[in-house]
């Protein structure tokens, strides 16, 4: 697999943490927009076991990976892939660091360009979803509360954002584009409000390592939740 396409992965996945960096409560809520409330009321910090697939349109499975998250609002987070490659991106609030061990190199993002405008973003500040969404609920589904996400703004890459919650953590996310593609996200081993080590929520790269200056027009036009390429 190129790291290119690794990068995308990682991209997409971890600005899907964005959407993480919102809530938990201690009892099931009746509905989704009732659980979604608490989620984005409450939480400060998660951390989890991720596993992603990214499926095409066709249903064919283009890649799965793994690892470990770590957030802590406001908009810092850390998504660590650790298989099938090794990859690092952290946002310490103010740049965004994905870094690649196999080709020693480092990628520097904004991250107020990066996020601006998109359903991360939003979320992460709190802002009332309905200003930017619709909100359907999806009732339940085994012990989680399903709801769907749609973006007011028909001009955007992506189609929906499906979450699906118990007590009020999400365990899982899919993110579907306009493309008919879609990544999905299952979360384990969740823990929420506890303490994270703030080291790990910063990066310094590696020495040696090739720094690469990325401004937004650089982000890869699949992430469905950032602003696209215009390359």
């Amino acid at each position: 697999m190129s790291g290119y396409f690794m990068r995308n992965c990682l991209f997409r996945s971890a600005l899907l943490l964005a959407l993480s960096a919102a809530g938990m409560s201690s009892a099931l809520a009746n509905s989704g927009e009732e659980e979604l409330s608490r989620f984005i009321k409450d939480t400060r910090t998660v951390t989890a076991h991720f596993t992603q697939v990214q499926i095409n349109e066709r249903g064919e499975k283009l890649a799965s990976s793994s690892g470990q998250m770590i957030l802590s609002r406001p908009g810092r987070f850390r998504w660590n892939y650790e298989q099938p490659y090794e990859q690092l991106m952290v946002c310490d609030g103010q740049k965004i660091w994905l870094y690649d061990p196999d080709l020693s190199q480092v990628t520097v993002r904004p991250a107020a360009d990066t996020l601006s405008g998109t359903p991360a973003a939003l979320l992460a500040q709190r802002s009332t979803l309905t200003d930017e969404f619709t909100i359907e609920d999806l009732g339940a589904r085994s012990d989680t509360q399903g709801v769907r996400l749609k973006p007011r703004n028909v001009d955007g890459d992506f189609e929906a954002i499906e979450m699906w919650l118990r007590r009020g953590a999400p365990e899982s996310m899919v993110f579907m584009d306009r493309l008919g593609n879609r990544t999905e996200v299952a979360f384990t081993d969740i823990k929420v409000n506890v303490k994270v080590d703030e080291a790990l929520l910063k990066f310094t790269p590696p020495k040696n390592a090739e720094i690469v200056e990325s401004g937004q027009q650089s982000v890869p036009p699949s992430l469905p939740i950032v602003k696209p390429s215009t390359k």
